[in-house]
């Protein structure tokens, strides 16, 4: 069996201010905490983007110190909030593909996990291109045959609420196109951005949020 800890919308603000009234950092700290308390045989955390509000530079440095004291890996994701250039400066082991969007994959517990980029500096909604689509083709044919796991900040289908609906992913045809010759492997979809616990089917893939 495979543990490990999804997380999403973290939306850190530099250290000593608050957001709309409250301190996302100590939020993550009573998660973090969490973890190291119950979790911490997890193989992994993920957490699939809008790990800062802003954007600023001092606001991955303090997501930095908060995730300091997670013994596992934890893979990030970058969402409509977050600034990739700023992240990528924080965090310059994050991988990332040949055009520099923060996409990457990794093997574990038998199962390939893929971490894909949705951000598109200026938007709220997301966006996945043809060179996005095109990486993720190109991982899933070189992968393999063993099930995959998919990472990504928007969902890429309506769910019903018109405010956040219409900053989903935009167009999701080159994500579509690029999974469908792969369709038996995938076994999850993992996401963030809505900011409620959600769980379903798409594609005949189940996917949730948190």
């Amino acid at each position: 069996m495979l543990k490990f800890i999804h997380l999403t919308d973290t939306h850190l603000v530099p250290a000593g201010r608050a957001l709309y009234g409250t301190d996302p950092a100590w939020r993550l700290r009573r998660a973090v905490g969490s973890i190291l308390l119950e979790h911490a045989d997890a193989a992994f955390v993920v957490i699939t983007g809008d790990l800062t509000h802003w954007g600023e530079p001092a606001a991955y440095e303090a997501l930095r110190e908060e995730l300091a004291p997670l013994p596992m890996p934890v893979h990030l994701l970058v969402g409509n909030h977050d600034d990739r250039a700023a992240f990528q400066a924080a965090f310059p082991q994050a991988p990332t593909d040949a055009s520099r969007f923060v996409q990457s994959a990794f093997s574990a517990g038998g199962v390939r996990h893929v971490l894909l980029d949705s951000n598109e500096p200026g938007v709220s909604w997301g966006v996945f291109c043809e060179r996005r689509a095109a990486w993720l083709a190109q991982e899933l044919a070189s992968s393999g045959d063993e099930p995959v796991h998919l990472y990504l900040h928007h969902p890429p289908f309506p769910v019903g609420i018109p405010a956040m609906d219409r900053i989903s992913l935009r167009d999701s045809a080159p994500l579509r196109m690029a999974l469908a010759p792969h369709a038996k492997r995938l076994r999850h979809l993992f996401f963030g951005h809505l900011h409620r616990p959600l769980a379903g089917s798409w594609l005949g893939i189940p996917v949730s949020t948190v």
